[in-house]
């Protein structure tokens, strides 16, 4: 199993200094509001940013995540599809559901420091242990049998994931 290293998009000085500007701006709460009424999304001020601060949060050794409960058709899709609308497309993992074991068989740097987001709670019922697993422990380890091809034999394979991932979840 070969692991593909993600290629980073690089920056230029141009780029870089317009993000430490926009870092130092004091008013980088409004304008990431801001940036969410662009993307469509109206009101909901608190939640836009809890939301932006959860993703960000991701390159930190103990990312947040986020649970976005409110009755059907009250805009909680919208609220998560706003805000990942302003994240790296390289950084996000979007999935509609988890099974199980799923999670064991990333890639072993696939989810680590990334969003992962996915639809419903109901989604993740069954990958629930290994979600918690993951953001406790930040990293996933698992031990399972599989046949080697060349003699048919069983045999021990070990597959680890790292973490940590932000986590934005929606639910009724």
């Amino acid at each position: 199993l070969v692991e593909q290293t993600p290629e980073v998009p690089s920056m230029t000085d141009t780029e870089r200094h317009e993000a430490l500007d926009l870092l130092k701006d004091p008013k980088l709460l409004q304008r990431i509001l801001e940036d969410h009424e662009t993307c469509g999304l109206v009101g909901e001020e608190t939640n836009k940013l809890v939301c932006y601060l959860a993703c960000v949060s991701r390159h930190l050794p103990r990312p947040l995540s986020v649970l976005v409960q409110s009755s059907s058709a009250s805009g909680k899709t919208s609220l998560v599809e706003a805000t990942l609308a302003l994240m790296p497309a390289e950084e996000q993992i979007r999935r509609s559901a988890l099974s199980a074991q799923s999670l064991y068989y990333m890639g072993h740097g696939e989810l680590k420091h990334k969003i992962l987001a996915v639809a419903e709670e109901e989604g993740v019922s069954e990958a629930g242990y290994a979600l918690k697993l993951l953001q406790g422990e930040g990293r996933l380890a698992i031990a399972t049998a599989g046949k080697e091809s060349d003699t048919g034999r069983q045999r021990t394979q070990h597959y680890e994931v790292e973490g940590p991932v932000a986590m934005l979840l929606t639910t009724t």
